[in-house]
C-alpha cells in the first residue's frame, strides 16, 4: 500500500506546481485548509492523512472526477 500513497503525494505535489506555480506550501496548504506539515506528510504518501484532505486538495486542483474513480468497481456485463 505504501508505494501506492507515495505515487498518489507525488502526483499531489506535480499537480499542485502546475496549477498554483507561485504557491508555496504554506501558501496551498491554506487553499485546502490544513497546516504546512499535513500537506508535506500528503505529498509524502503519509497515511496518517485522512482521505478528506486529499479530496480538498483534489477539490481545489479541479481533479475531483478523477478522485471519484477510486474506489468504483468495475462494472460485469453479466452481473445479476
Amino acid at each position: 500500500m505504501r508505494p501506492t500513497l507515495e505515487i498518489l503525494g507525488k502526483n499531489l505535489r506535480r499537480a499542485r506546481k502546475l496549477t498554483f506555480p507561485g504557491d508555496t506550501l504554506a501558501d496551498f496548504a491554506l487553499r485546502i485548509g490544513v497546516s504546512r506539515a499535513t500537506l508535506q506528510k500528503m505529498e509524502q504518501g503519509n497515511l496518517s492523512v485522512a482521505l478528506g484532505k486529499y479530496y480538498s486538495a483534489a477539490k481545489i486542483l479541479g481533479l475531483t472526477a478523477t478522485f471519484n474513480e477510486l474506489l468504483k468497481p468495475e462494472e460485469i456485463l453479466f452481473d445479476d
